[in-house]
């Protein structure tokens, strides 16, 4: 069994209030809210929860998007520190399967945090520079991690984007209740994960071209 979402509820002194302190005041707002906690996340809430009034924020964040934004950098560089904890040493296939369950076990443990790591930055926008950085290395670790498939270089990319979502699939289904039979989750995971391990195999063997994404 996987465990749940942790809960809990910090308060923050008034004078301790800073942007950092704002942001973890916002993650466990988000925890809180379990799977639609990223949704539940505004500055009343935050504000609230911190013991100050909402204009009180505005010295530390700028929107609720920058406060989404603050929370998202946070989550991805989080998932990030988990995934290369996940894949030291291995390549390849084991590796493929280390991150794929630490994926998994990281949204079942945080599932609104798990929502955050999926807003995108937008590579245009010096706003979302720090966000972009933080999913560059995710992006990193992955790359690294199927190195041992000999991927010809034009086709990483595409088996990122496979493993991102077949795992994204398969996690929003299960958080949300979606697989009703009674059958083993965690060997359909495997399995899944074994046919995206396939999949790759193949691509590494097929002659890729530009602009075959």
């Amino acid at each position: 069994m996987l465990p749940p979402a942790a809960t809990g509820a910090l308060r923050v002194p008034r004078v301790g209030l800073s942007r950092a302190a704002v942001a973890v005041v916002a993650l466990d707002v988000v925890d809180d809210g379990g799977v639609a906690g990223l949704d539940r996340l505004t500055l009343a809430a935050v504000a609230s929860r911190a013991g100050v009034a909402v204009p009180s924020l505005y010295k530390h964040v700028a929107s609720l998007d920058d406060l989404r934004r603050l929370v998202a950098t946070d989550c991805v560089a989080e998932l990030a520190r988990v995934l290369a904890e996940s894949t030291i040493g291995r390549s390849g296939p084991e590796a493929i399967h280390s991150a794929a369950d630490a994926v998994r076990a990281y949204a079942h443990r945080h599932p609104g945090r798990y929502a955050a790591t999926q807003v995108a930055p937008d590579l245009g926008s010096a706003a979302d520079a720090e966000l972009a950085a933080r999913a560059a290395e995710t992006i990193a670790v992955l790359a690294a991690a199927l190195r041992g498939f000999d991927l010809p270089e034009n086709a990483t990319v595409d088996a990122i984007r496979m493993l991102r979502s077949a795992l994204h699939g398969f996690i929003t289904l299960e958080l949300g209740g979606g697989f009703g039979l009674p059958d083993d989750l965690d060997r359909s995971f495997r399995l899944l994960i074994d046919g995206i391990v396939t999949g790759i195999g193949t691509l590494a063997r097929a002659e890729v071209g530009p602009g075959g994404r």
